[in-house]
């Protein structure tokens, strides 16, 4: 079979299947149906002119915030006037009691400081090294599932578990002490009281406010930040020479204008925040591949046979990786459709003018990713799954903030080049060897929770290609 992406035909309208996606409400919700709304999925709260639009002013009991939609606006609050903006209330008060002020939820120079220190092992040199690491997990996890073929797995799960043997085999040499079945407990307990801090920071409660699941994302925060920094203590006491990891570079980092090193728990709160991210996002992103190429055999056919046709039904190997441009593709749109981090949320620091809209200072100002990545003006048939729009003619001719599953700018993810070697490499190595198919009548819930999961899991039956 040809591999070339020019080949892949979408459906005709009619036979085209039903996807998971947000339905958006067609008028704004009044004040309480807002806020049960942002509780139970903050998705749900968008009305649908978001999806059209390029700007809108949202009013909950006298706070405005505004939505920004079009590309040139998002540059702007993104990378022109990135310093007149911060990371919002609302991130910090959902994400800083478990990571601290690390990487993710700093701002100023010590985020630079702390950008600067962990810049190296993202470095392109350095990812292509950890590539045997991605796709020696890969076949382990290909390997489990093919020796009970038939069985249905919950393939989120499955991606979790593998994206979290990579970053901990890749950050962190391949730690033994860590937990992962109870890290990845953690993460998912501390992230599911989220959508309340959203609501609560929305009302301007205060941060002690009690909620549903306060407590057992407490413990869950708790586990999490005493875990890391045990690991802290640890890789500090033992030393890192001859180690080539994460931990090392924050160990021996030294913030160049004032010469301070990281504490252990700096450290600790910067590992926690790259074995959640790292992990978690490709894991989601992997997810909503195999769920949209169950519903397209004839790209999931592309996939495997252009892998066939790189590797010559050899081993996958480093240079194969860079290689599978429709693989990568199909990756990109999976990211379009279901972006593993769905909205990005800024605060304006001073006064500025979007475009003719004035903006006082604490304004929040959101990008609602998701929707821009199906926003009416921006893309040709937007609910449609159609890997080559990211072919480089394709790509090449679309405005750059159209698309932002990375984000953009100053603060563009650290590990994008990292998480799309990982993406590529997975995908390549199960779709070869695997088939994956949906529970039948089975229709995902999208579910808001910081990153965009599968309310329900993600139940496949896998076979034998």
């Amino acid at each position: 079979m040809n591999a070339h992406p020019s080949h892949f035909r979408p459906a005709p309208e009619g036979s085209r299947p039903v996807l998971a996606r947000i339905t958006p409400p067609e008028k704004p919700l009044g004040p309480w149906r807002l806020f049960r709304a942002i509780v139970r999925n903050p998705l749900e709260a968008w009305p649908e002119a978001i999806y059209r639009e390029p700007l809108y002013v949202s009013d909950f009991l006298g706070n405005t915030s505004l939505f920004v939609m079009a590309p040139n606006l998002i540059r702007r609050v993104m990378v022109d006037d990135a310093d007149a903006f911060e990371k919002s209330e609302v991130l910090r008060r959902a994400l800083s009691p478990a990571l601290g002020d690390a990487i993710l939820t700093a701002d100023g120079a010590r985020w630079r400081w702390q950008r600067r220190a962990a810049a190296p092992i993202f470095r392109a040199e350095r990812i292509r090294s950890f590539v045997p690491a991605m796709i020696a997990a890969a076949e382990r996890t290909r390997d489990a599932l093919a020796a009970d073929p038939g069985a249905e797995v919950d393939i989120a799960q499955t991606m979790m578990r593998t994206t979290f043997e990579i970053i901990v085999e890749t950050m962190l040499s391949g730690h033994g002490a860590i937990d992962a079945a109870r890290v990845e407990r953690g993460i998912t307990d501390y992230l599911e009281a989220t959508s309340w801090i959203f609501g609560l920071t929305l009302l301007r409660a205060p941060a002690w406010m009690p909620y549903p699941g306060r407590a057992k994302a407490e413990r869950a925060k708790m586990y999490l930040r005493d875990a890391l920094f045990r690991l802290a203590a640890e890789g500090r006491r033992t030393g890192t020479e001859g180690r080539n990891d994460l931990m090392s570079l924050l160990l021996a980092a030294r913030d160049p204008e004032t010469g301070q090193a990281m504490d252990d728990r700096d450290v600790a709160d910067n590992l926690l925040t790259f074995v959640t991210a790292g992990h978690e996002t490709t894991a989601l992103a992997l997810t909503w591949a195999f769920y949209l190429l169950a519903h397209h055999p004839e790209a999931e056919a592309l996939v495997a046979a252009e892998v066939e046709a790189v590797t010559g039904g050899a081993a996958l190997t480093a240079d194969h990786v860079d290689a599978l441009p429709y693989t990568r593709q199909v990756i990109l749109e999976a990211m379009r459709l279901y972006p593993p981090v769905p909205v990005v949320v800024r605060g304006a620091l001073r006064d500025v003018d979007l475009d003719g809209t004035p903006v006082k200072a604490g304004t929040p100002i959101t990008i609602p990713i998701y929707a821009v990545h199906r926003h009416a003006a921006l893309w040709d048939e937007p609910e449609r799954f159609d890997p080559t729009r990211f072919a480089p003619e394709a790509a090449k001719a679309r405005d750059r903030y159209a698309y932002l599953p990375f984000a953009a700018g100053p603060r563009i993810c650290i590990g994008m080049g990292f998480a799309l070697s990982e993406a590529v490499a997975i995908l390549a190595v199960l779709i070869r060897s695997l088939r994956f198919s949906l529970r039948p009548g089975y229709l995902p819930v999208l579910k808001q929770r910081i990153t965009l999961r599968p309310a329900e899991g993600m139940p496949m039956r896998v076979t034998p290609r």
